[in-house]
């Protein structure tokens, strides 16, 4: 039981008669072990009725202040003694704090006040505070007032003259042909001697005008770059204490392994591509979880994760529901702290294989369109090479192009065009970028709608701290549209029909998953909802104009589900 009084580690009661794990968890692909289930129910119990801190979960609408969900994680342990247990911990900080009675610490303590980080951002602090009070100064407002003003005057005065000029060029010119035919010689002579020296002081004029110009402007420039230069000084200053704060902190994450080993976080992350750190590394639940078990001799046996609270604004989370651990941040650490540890294998890595034949829908001289299984690449992978596309290669040595028309997810079967030569290729993608393509989806979500239709615009990105997962990003997503119509619903679980309008990365399983989406997963979505036997989303129909034959043509595929 969730019992404080006994610090951070938590008995499991002797009643519990499931049978250990023989390995311990895949943090990045795992199915909870029923023990990691109970001990996960027990915190969420707690943090249902907890009256020890205050937190805004977005739970209870008459709590004040910001609405964060958090994850939590769990762990499994064993004591020297033989005592089965859990220990517990949350991802960054609670209520503000990194210390919260039952749950194990941080691995470094970045709050804790007589700290180097807590006295270093108060230096940080004060130097932001100083630059924005210099930023709101009225001063460097006004010199910023006057520089565009400036540039506008001095812009409207060039046109000014350059207006005259031309009308005084006009002018010159109708004198002179007037000139022509009522003076003589020598008074013409004299006369056009007169108009060039006024065109040559016209042109003396503006050449003036625009030193004058330029000077007012340079002066106006100088005076808002004295103002903006401590500005300057202070944001380098903050920003060189800021990376060198940074590289002590990093230097202060030291984790354990099962060996025993030490490694802090530049050690560990200068071995990635990315080279450093990503923020908050070393504060996610799992890490905590390790170091608590390896520090206090407890032997891992198999942990879960899952997320409390209110979903966040770009990413999939539900509420109370399990998830892995996040990829960027935690997979070089945990890569180290799982060494020695008998950890299951790695499921992706042995995904992807499929022994059977490709089954072929239809095939002419042109295309063929086949039926792609689940779990199988569509191309070839980092580590995989199987794929439809290598098979395709295989079965058509002659052909030329690049053989696919579009792509499915690994987890999603259904209908894949090919092309047997680079003209029927360049035909039919020009359908695909026209979008006079039609695919219909089928999938089976988990859960009931109350629409029957509708359409969903939700823009996506990749999740750059979780690949392959896919964000809603207004700012910075690809537009994505999704139209649907729902089949039937039974037991639960809605059967419905996709259209998607656009082809990005994971849209169908955002929009279905996503809060303002459907909110409803696809059943067996193993990144946005829970794992099932497969995914439930297949690729039912396609439909084109044959690129040779010039007529509409349809080809339809059930689903295996």
């Amino acid at each position: 039981m969730f019992h404080k009084e006994n610090g951070c580690f938590h008995a499991i009661e002797s009643y519990f008669s499931e049978a250990l794990p023989k390995q311990f968890t895949f943090p990045f692909y795992y199915t909870p072990h029923s023990l990691c289930i109970a001990a996960a129910d027990e915190v969420k119990a707690y943090l249902n009725f907890q009256t020890d801190f205050e937190h805004n979960f977005g739970l209870d609408d008459s709590k004040k202040g910001s609405k964060i969900g958090k994850m939590f994680g769990v762990m499994i342990v064993k004591t020297t003694e033989g005592q089965l247990g859990f220990i517990t911990a949350f991802s960054g900080k609670l209520a503000e704090s990194n210390h919260i009675e039952g749950f194990v610490p941080p691995v470094y303590d970045t709050l804790h006040k007589d700290g180097f980080y807590k006295k270093n951002e108060t230096h940080v602090n004060s130097l932001t505070a100083e630059i924005e009070s210099l930023e709101q100064n009225l001063e460097l407002e006004k010199a910023q007032l006057d520089l565009e003003k400036t540039k506008l005057e001095t812009t409207q005065k060039l046109e000014d003259f350059k207006k005259r000029a031309k009308a005084e060029k006009q002018l010159r010119k109708q004198r002179r042909v007037e000139a022509e035919g009522k003076l003589s010689d020598l008074e013409k002579k004299v006369f056009f001697e007169n108009l060039k020296q006024e065109s040559i002081q016209n042109n003396i004029d503006l050449k003036y005008l625009k030193l004058s110009i330029e000077a007012d402007v340079i002066k106006a420039e100088e005076h808002l770059a004295e103002l903006i230069q401590p500005i300057e000084n202070l944001k380098l200053e903050r920003k060189t204490l800021s990376a060198s704060l940074q590289k002590q902190i990093h230097e202060q994450y030291k984790f354990l392994n099962a060996k025993g080993e030490t490694k802090d976080l530049i050690t560990i992350f200068d071995a990635t591509d990315l080279g450093k750190a990503p923020v908050a590394a070393g504060e996610c639940a799992a890490p905590k979880l390790f170091q608590y078990a390896y520090e206090h001799y407890l032997k891992p046996i198999a942990m879960a994760e899952f997320y409390w609270g209110i979903s966040p604004t770009a990413e999939v989370r539900k509420h109370g529901q399990f998830y892995p651990s996040c990829r960027s941040r935690c997979e070089p650490i945990l890569g180290h702290m799982m060494q020695g540890l008998d950890v299951e294998p790695n499921p992706i890595e042995s995904a992807g294989k499929f022994d059977g034949e490709l089954e072929i829908i239809y095939e002419d001289d042109f295309l063929l369109v086949l039926n792609k299984p689940h779990e199988f690449l569509s191309v070839p992978g980092k580590t995989i090479k199987d794929s439809v596309l290598t098979r395709m290669q295989a079965y058509l040595p002659n052909a030329t192009g690049p053989l696919l028309l579009h792509r499915l997810d690994m987890s999603t079967s259904g209908l894949l065009l090919v092309a047997k030569n680079e003209r029927t290729h360049k035909k039919l993608q020009k359908q695909f970028i026209n979008r006079t393509v039609k695919k219909r989806y089928v999938a089976v979500l988990d859960g009931t709608l109350e629409t029957t239709k509708g359409t969903i615009n939700l823009p996506l990105r990749v999740d750059l701290n979780n690949r392959p997962r896919q964000l809603v990003c207004y700012e910075h997503g690809k537009k994505a549209t999704t139209t649907y119509e729902i089949v039937e619903v039974t037991d639960n679980k809605t059967r419905i029909h996709f259209y998607p309008i656009s082809g990005r990365t994971h849209q169908l399983r955002v929009h279905a998953a996503y809060y303002k989406g459907l909110n409803r997963p696809i059943v067996g979505d193993d990144l946005y909802g829970t794992v099932s036997n497969r995914l439930h989303l297949h690729a039912e129909t396609l439909s084109f104009e044959h690129p040779v034959k010039r007529e509409w043509v349809s080809f339809s595929c059930e689903a295996p589900f």
